[in-house]
């Protein structure tokens, strides 16, 4: 199961589904992106699989309580200081299969831990001024 997180347009989870992806979660707290998801989501006749909501992901991630995803997209505004509270909500609604892959595209210099708790950091790759950081998520800690 697929998570988009600060979903936009919802390209991402769209692809993943296009890939197989079973079911895709788009969450995003603008109503005009998620009027854009919605469109996007109609055109491509994916309405089956996924589920939308509207949502402050930097208050908590309650919404995903129900689902438990093994793949997550995160792409929030820049310079925002949004990744860590992100990160730090997605661990506190237990909705992470263990070694579950966060995918987080940020601003070069974006203020987070590298690794959280529970959050791996095994690879960044950066284009411009993106960074896109690739996590697992350890349900415990490796010894």
């Amino acid at each position: 199961m697929v998570l988009d997180l600060f979903a936009g347009t919802g390209a991402l989870g769209i692809e993943a589904l296009s890939r197989g992806a079973k079911f895709a979660v788009f969450v995003d707290s603008d109503p005009k992106a998620l009027a854009t998801i919605s469109k996007n989501i109609q055109s491509c006749r994916l309405n089956p699989h996924i589920k939308i909501f509207r949502w402050n992901i930097l208050k908590n991630l309650n919404c995903l309580k129900p689902y438990l995803f093994d793949l997550v997209f995160m792409d929030p505004p820049y310079d925002m200081g949004a990744v860590a509270p992100a990160l730090i909500n997605l661990q506190r609604c237990n909705c992470l299969k263990n070694e579950a892959l966060i995918v987080v595209e940020h601003a070069f210099g974006e203020p987070f831990a590298d690794q959280t708790d529970h959050f791996r950091l095994f690879d960044r790759r950066h284009y411009g001024k993106t960074l896109v950081s690739f996590f697992n998520f350890m349900i415990r800690e490796p010894a």
